[in-house]
């Protein structure tokens, strides 16, 4: 017994794989794949490290510099190049250090704080552009597969329409013209499976470039939950980069005003001179700022003048994605207005039109023509059904996966 599930297990885990494989790629998977192998999205993570670093680093105090020299060294006379003969030769080191206010510091560290967050937002903008893609990718192939079904079927039913009416021709109960116009029909089917198939490999290239795998077979789509306008353009990527760099500007402009009270570097040294008391040296130096309003004041005027434009960029941002949100949510609308009216008006009578010529031609009271035509008619309508609903699908993608996701903007 033992031995029996040891080998019921092996041959599972044999299988598994195949198993695995076989199972549709839903939208999801192919989301996370995405953004996992997304050059881009790594580009901007390492963009967060590399300010995450440089942030722990601008609150510190300047490295402190260490000083050596020898002062009054003889180059004439006898005692050229001695360190020892002359008493005013004097061998010194020192250390010397720039001092920055806890002020300063801080500000310096804030500002620092401010682009980390920039580029974390920008990071998570990066994976939402790359979801964005994946999903409108996936919709195009997952409903030009759902339309290839559809042609298939119908160029299955013209093949079954031929054979019959060459039966027909044969048995003299058709007519050749019946034969023929089922022949170009025939043709037709085939050369419209042929266009779909045409289309749903240019899709799937299109979703292999974001997931990297071939999928061939994909899961349906469920309805995508939407936001809000307000949530929509609070979290657009845009608006949300705009307000960091607000925060950014004023943070660096905060710094700039931080300049106009200089750095004192302090600084002290031990000489040693041969045959006399050696030196100690205690020292400061104070930058003098003789043109303050010329040089500090303009520069910090220069950075809180970018804070303005970051301000006004967010104002057109914010209009922008409103503008975007509204343009969306009625196309969606509009959309689904369509897909119940066309439903409604269109496929359902093409469905009945179909199911009167099959029930006509078994009581020998239609052509088969006649019924392949009620066919193509219903594929067709059927078809552009599915093309309204992939247009829903993608406007509502569209207001899903553009904003951030909850959280994106810490």
């Amino acid at each position: 017994m033992q031995s029996l599930l040891l080998r019921a297990a092996a041959l599972a885990a044999t299988l598994l794989p195949y198993l695995v494989e076989a199972a549709p790629l839903t939208l999801e998977t192919a989301l996370d794949l995405a953004v996992k192998r997304s050059d881009m999205a790594r580009a901007v993570r390492a963009g967060v490290t590399s300010a995450s670093e440089t942030a722990r680093a601008a609150g510190q105090l300047p490295d402190p510099t260490l000083r050596a020299g020898i002062e009054n060294l003889p180059v004439t006379g006898a005692d050229r190049f001695s360190t020892t003969r002359d008493p005013m030769t004097m061998k010194r080191i020192g250390i010397s250090q720039e001092w920055l206010s806890g002020e300063k510091r801080a500000a310096r560290q804030a500002s620092a704080n401010a682009l980390v967050a920039r580029e974390g937002v920008q990071a998570r903008g990066a994976e939402a552009e790359t979801r964005l893609n994946t999903a409108l990718a996936y919709l195009d192939a997952y409903y030009a597969g759902e339309a290839l079904k559809l042609t298939t079927l119908m160029e299955h039913h013209a093949h079954e329409e031929f054979e019959a009416a060459r039966a027909r021709l044969a048995s003299s109960t058709g007519s050749s013209q019946e034969a023929l116009a089922l022949t170009g029909a025939r043709g037709l089917a085939e050369d419209e499976s042929a266009e779909v198939r045409q289309l749903q490999s240019a899709a799937q290239v299109a979703l292999q470039r974001w997931v990297g795998t071939d999928a061939d077979e994909l899961a349906p789509v469920a309805p995508f939950p939407l936001p809000t306008e307000q949530a929509y353009v609070a979290a657009h990527p845009a608006v949300l980069a705009k307000q960091f760099d607000i925060d950014v500007a004023t943070r660096a402009a905060a710094v700039a005003a931080s300049e106009r009270k200089p750095n004192w570097t302090w600084e002290v040294s031990y000489g040693q001179r041969t045959g006399y008391s050696d030196m100690a040296t205690f020292g400061v130096s104070i930058p003098l700022q003789v043109a303050p309003s010329e040089r500090q004041d303009r520069e910090t005027a220069a950075k809180f003048a970018l804070a303005d434009k970051a301000e006004a960029e967010l104002g057109e941002a914010t209009r922008t994605a409103t503008a975007e949100y509204r343009a969306l949510a009625s196309d969606s609308k509009r959309l689904r207005e369509r897909i119940e009216r066309y439903s409604a008006g269109v496929v359902t009578p093409a469905l009945q039109r179909t199911a009167v010529a099959t029930a006509a031609y078994r009581s020998n009271q239609g052509t088969l023509l006649t019924l392949f035509e009620a066919r193509h008619a219903e594929v067709d309508a059927q078809r552009k059904l599915l093309s309204l609903q992939r247009d829903l699908a993608k406007a509502q993608a569209q207001l899903a996966f553009k904003p951030l996701a909850p959280g994106a903007a810490q």
